[in-house]
């Protein structure tokens, strides 16, 4: 079964029927291939509701416009992100929290190389709106801070969650970098990231 979308309030309409959410999930999976050929300006609805194979009504049907799907694929993105997260640490030791941030950066690396529309799309539009306060990163770091938290048997309190949004926002960046230096990720500045991470967060998790 295909992942299913995180349900926004950007989506109009919640599936009910399975019928129902297998559309949705062509249409979301046919926007991440048209944003690796075509990129974010020249998407449009139309084109993703033919690629789907679905009437144009179908995609407004739950979404208002391309930053709402874009949104909804950015959400579903991160669902399964974290999906496979949780199950590489459920094979790790809790005491180990090396592994642990090696799986983290891991699993994005498998997804940024594999997903469609992931390397222009991740877990938010590429183009935030002005204002908005649920940014990607921030949306990402909340998330991780649980499921490390979580694994490492700590709560996620104020200083783990600082020093998990602090790692992804250099991460981020350094990650950029690979990915512009080499399509596939230059592996020396992946390797100088994976250092860097490790080393911030020892002071947090040692």
């Amino acid at each position: 079964m295909p992942p299913q979308p995180h349900v926004t309030p950007n989506l109009r309409r919640a599936p009910v029927q399975q019928r129902s959410a297998d559309r949705l999930a062509r249409i979301l999976d046919s926007c991440g291939g048209l944003l690796d050929e075509t990129g974010y300006e020249q998407l449009t609805t139309r084109a993703v509701a033919e690629r789907a194979e679905v009437p144009i009504g179908s995609v407004y049907r739950f979404f208002s416009n391309k930053r709402a799907l874009v949104d909804a694929l950015a959400l579903r993105n991160l669902d399964a992100y974290a999906d496979r997260i949780a199950a590489r640490l459920a094979d790790l030791p809790a005491s180990d929290w090396r592994a642990a941030i090696d799986a983290v950066l891991d699993e994005y690396l498998a997804m940024k190389r594999s997903v469609p529309g992931f390397a222009l799309v991740d877990f938010g539009p590429p183009f935030p709106a002005e204002g908005a306060s649920d940014d990607a990163n921030r949306r990402l770091a909340d998330r991780l801070a649980v499921l490390l938290a979580g694994h490492l048997g700590r709560r996620p309190d104020e200083g783990l969650s600082r020093a998990i949004l602090v790692s992804v926002e250099a991460a981020d960046a350094l990650l950029q970098l690979a990915f512009r230096t080499d399509p596939s990720g230059d592996a020396a500045i992946i390797a100088e990231t994976r250092t860097l991470v490790r080393s911030y967060l020892a002071q947090t998790l040692d």
